[in-house]
């Protein structure tokens, strides 16, 4: 499956983003799902993932009640809602897809497929 995210930018702190991942193939809806970040010079963090079906989802503790994931397996696309967004959000947000079932694996060891990331700048 080939990945591309879309949807980023710049936006004040308090605004909203919605990022987009567009997959190619016909096994989407065989995969989980899941977003990272990459800010300058950390490490990449996992943000949420949503199992097959997008009902069960897991967020990191950080955007926990202001980012909601889904997907629309139809669409073959996973979203990424981002609400009351803060400075410390920005990064490189990046859309992931995993051949397991494991949607609770917050490492991207667990993720076989990569988008090419799209930039996130949250101004104060």
């Amino acid at each position: 499956v080939q990945l591309q995210a879309s949807g980023g930018g710049l936006v004040q702190t308090g605004g909203s983003l919605r990022l987009s991942c567009a997959a190619s193939g016909r096994t989407f809806s065989t995969y989980v799902m899941g977003w990272f970040r990459q800010a300058p010079g950390k490490e990449r963090e996992f943000v949420s993932a949503l199992n097959r079906s997008g009902v069960r989802k897991n967020y990191s503790d950080s955007v926990q009640g202001r980012f909601t994931i889904s997907r629309d397996n139809a669409k073959n696309t996973v979203y990424l809602q981002m609400n009351s967004l803060k400075p410390e959000d920005t990064a490189v947000y990046f859309c992931a897809a995993s051949p397991t079932t494991n949607f609770y694996n917050r490492s991207p060891t667990g993720y076989s497929h990569w988008g090419q990331g799209t930039q996130v700048t949250v101004s104060s």
